[in-house]
């Protein structure tokens, strides 16, 4: 009898349950949307009134923004919204924020998809993976990627080098994407300085995207670490089950396996295809703790 995979299973899904499992809303994106975008607006009006304690409300203003990597990614896919538009719009702000050109994004992260856990192929595999103590603590502290997302704004400003996963005719874009936002930020750098807001941007935008970053780094190193370098979905992605406050700020990733093995299910879909593969998942962890613990039980504790 043949092995189960991601292939088999979604190969066995019928044309109705198809047809709803890949339905677009609109409407279930915006309400996901108002909910992340409502909180961060709130943190910032808080923050910037300077109520009691306001410094403290940096560090979840930082985890809030952070996490809309995880809309970045839904809207990457298309399948947040069944408007376009308002996906790309999205993704362009998003990425913007972030610091993360959401084209070039596209191009690694489909790279990924179709690639993942191949170890010449897959673009997440380009960085070593922490292999002690000391460089598990250097890659959650966020430090490396924040600045390995500014090189490559810069560098894709000044004409992208030839990515393997990037075709010829989308170098411009690529260029001018990272042109535009390098041009936006300087704008908004001169407005707050003219305005003398810089406190501002500094306390609700950019030493939260810092300080934030080891929440994102512990949360995406579940989703492929430690998993087999094969082509089965169910094998070489993890679904990590976690609270229902994690998975609305994940935009539900944390059903990854899902999303790998069906990636046209959108986010608020994933709950119930769960459902439908639960059986035939491979790789699981309950919860985020017991994920990282096992990592820190299998690095070596010499410093590097």
């Amino acid at each position: 009898m043949a092995a189960t995979t991601h292939k088999t299973v979604v190969s066995s899904l019928t044309a109705e349950q198809r047809d709803y499992l890949t339905q677009r809303s609109d409407h279930a994106g915006l309400r996901a949307l108002l909910i992340h975008f409502g909180l961060i607006l709130l943190f910032t009006l808080l923050i910037v009134l300077q109520v009691p304690g306001w410094p403290v409300l940096v560090l979840p203003q930082g985890v809030l923004l952070l996490f809309l990597f995880t809309l970045l990614h839904e809207v990457t896919h298309r399948t947040a919204f069944r408007s376009k538009p308002l996906n790309d719009a999205l993704a362009a702000f998003c990425g913007w924020l972030l610091v993360l050109p959401p084209n070039w994004f596209r191009y690694f992260h489909f790279a990924h998809h179709r690639y993942t856990q191949h170890p010449e192929k897959d673009p997440e595999l380009q960085s070593p993976k922490p292999a002690t103590k000391a460089t598990y603590l250097w890659h959650i502290s966020g430090l490396p990627v924040t600045w390995n997302n500014v090189k490559t704004v810069w560098q894709n400003a000044r004409g992208p080098r030839a990515y393997s996963y990037v075709p010829d005719n989308a170098t411009g874009l690529i260029r001018r994407e990272s042109q535009l936002m390098i041009a936006a930020y300087v704008l908004v750098t001169m407005i707050a300085l003219l305005t003398d807001t810089m406190g501002i941007v500094f306390w609700c935008w950019w030493l939260p995207l810092i300080i934030g970053q080891p929440f994102l780094r512990l949360y995406l190193m579940a989703e492929h670490g430690g998993c087999a370098f094969v082509e089965d979905m169910f094998a070489n992605t993890r679904t990590t089950f976690t609270s229902s406050l994690i998975r609305r700020l994940a935009w539900n990733m944390p059903y990854h396996a899902e999303h790998h093995a069906y990636p046209n299910v959108p986010f608020y879909r994933l709950p119930e295809f769960h459902e439908v593969v639960k059986e035939k998942l491979k790789v699981t962890s309950d919860g985020y703790v017991e994920f990282h613990r096992e990592v820190l039980h299998g690095l070596q504790d010499r410093v590097e």
